[in-house]
């Protein structure tokens, strides 16, 4: 069974969503510059090592609420 999490979701170009498959956590990001990137993790803890690197929270000052959002989004896979 495939559980998938929707991280968050700005429109069709800017999206992040992660599904659990097995013991396999797989997370995919589509961007606008980008395109589209997918991580593969094997525990959930580096699950949130990679957020934390990806979404530092210094760039979010003032928007902290945002920040708190993502997280938990997160911690919820």
């Amino acid at each position: 069974m495939i559980k998938k999490h929707e991280i968050y979701k700005k429109d069709k170009w800017n999206m992040m969503t992660v599904e659990v498959q097995g013991k396999y956590i797989i997370l995919r990001e589509i961007s606008d510059q980008w395109g589209e990137e997918s991580h593969t993790f094997l525990s959930r803890p580096a699950l949130m090592q990679w957020a934390q690197n990806r979404f530092p929270k210094e760039d979010y000052a003032g928007r902290e609420e945002e920040w708190h959002d993502i997280m938990n989004a997160f911690k919820q896979v």
